[in-house]
């Protein structure tokens, strides 16, 4: 089923359906140069309002499995891909790519020039764009392209972000799945852990990748997981160690309500964030957030900390970026472009890092950043 893509400035292409009618679709169109790992990018939160490219040709040859999820359902707009293999070959798998794109009613096109579209996203940067199998007047969906929201500006982390607090089940599933919490009448909470040996954290999900809480729990932390307007009074009842700021979607400068409750957290908890935990724990310390050209998706870019000096293969995916001022100071720098990729506060006990430490899909070069994490809450940082 033919279908057709247009960008906001004109840039269209041709290619096919391989999840059936598509009436309209849109988003910020980018692209990711990973080779593997489709499945943890479409089921990540922070693709929420995103059409994504992928720059390796063949995608969906491993299929789908049920472990390999980063949240219950696909959040992107569209997938864009060279080809699509719509009989995978694994023993994981259990649901071909185009089925499971379709049971989540999310759209999929093939046979696009995605090395085009690379390289007109790199010269020109991600902008909006539209698909249809209906729409096939290029002027016609280039108009309905212009009429999507801009990423700047947009306020996305509600349409994924936790609604009540949960825990992480370690008996749910193979690895892992929410599990829903009550708190006490007075708003404490039973911890399950042990407290001499696990530290407790409350993490704040704007859009959580579930891998990041696989790696938290293996880093022997206890969890309890809360939603973005959790009161800094709910957290002082509850008695965490520590706070944890998660990735998520959209433009950070929109979240003020979300910076005014972390500018009061780190004034008594050790903080750390990831992505966009990053990026709003920036704007509550003085700093501030730009966009990026065409932002950083893959699990390929060379980090440098500069804390050890050592260069780390790290997995990304922001399309904005952490402008360091006043008493933040960068502990991580990207190398492929200089921009920050983590820092550190002059004088309060808190560590970031742009990029995402707990892969899925990607490297584990970064993993460390859990157990500096750890060192903080304990002491030894």
């Amino acid at each position: 089923m033919k279908a057709l893509l247009a960008l906001e400035d004109g840039f269209v292409l041709e290619g096919e359906s391989f999840t059936g009618p598509i009436e309209l679709a849109g988003g910020e169109v980018i692209f990711n140069t990973a080779m593997t790992g489709y499945q943890e990018l479409i089921t990540d939160p922070s693709y929420t309002g995103q059409m994504v490219c992928m720059t390796w040709p063949l995608i969906g040859n491993y299929g789908i499995n049920p472990d390999d999820m980063e949240s219950e359902k696909v959040h992107m707009s569209a997938l864009l891909v060279k080809e699509c293999c719509k009989e995978p070959s694994n023993w994981r798998a259990t649901e071909s790519l185009p089925a499971f794109l379709a049971r989540h009613n999310v759209p999929g096109v093939e046979g696009l020039d995605t090395r085009a579209l690379t390289l007109h996203l790199r010269k020109s940067g991600a902008m909006r764009g539209a698909i249809s199998t209906t729409i096939l007047d290029p002027e016609k969906l280039v108009e309905e392209a212009r009429k999507i929201p801009s990423m700047e500006g947009c306020k996305l982390t509600p349409r994924v972000a936790a609604r009540a607090p949960y825990r992480w089940d370690e008996k749910a599933g193979t690895r892992g799945l929410p599990a829903p919490v009550i708190l006490d009448p007075d708003g404490s909470y039973a911890w399950p852990g042990n407290h001499a040996e696990e530290p407790r954290v409350v993490v704040y999900d704007y859009g959580i990748k579930w891998n990041i809480l696989r790696k938290m729990r293996e880093y022997g932390l206890d969890l309890l997981i809360v939603p973005p307007d959790f009161s800094p009074s709910q957290v002082d009842a509850v008695r965490p160690d520590g706070i944890f700021l998660s990735n998520g979607p959209g433009d950070p400068a929109t979240l003020t309500d979300e910076i005014a409750i972390i500018r009061e957290l780190t004034e008594r908890y050790p903080v750390a964030g990831i992505c966009l935990g990053h990026q709003l724990l920036a704007w509550a310390l003085g700093g501030r957030t730009e966009k990026l050209k065409f932002g950083h998706h893959g699990v390929n870019h060379p980090v440098k900390n500069l804390i050890s000096g050592r260069v780390e293969i790290s997995s990304q995916n922001h399309g904005f970026h952490v402008i360091p001022e006043g008493d933040l100071i960068p502990t991580h720098i990207n190398l492929n472009d200089g921009t920050l990729e983590g820092f550190r506060h002059r004088t309060k006990p808190i560590i970031t890092v742009q990029h995402h430490p707990e892969a899925a899909s990607g490297p584990t070069d970064c993993q460390s950043f859990f157990g500096s994490f750890r060192d903080l809450l304990t002491g030894r940082a």
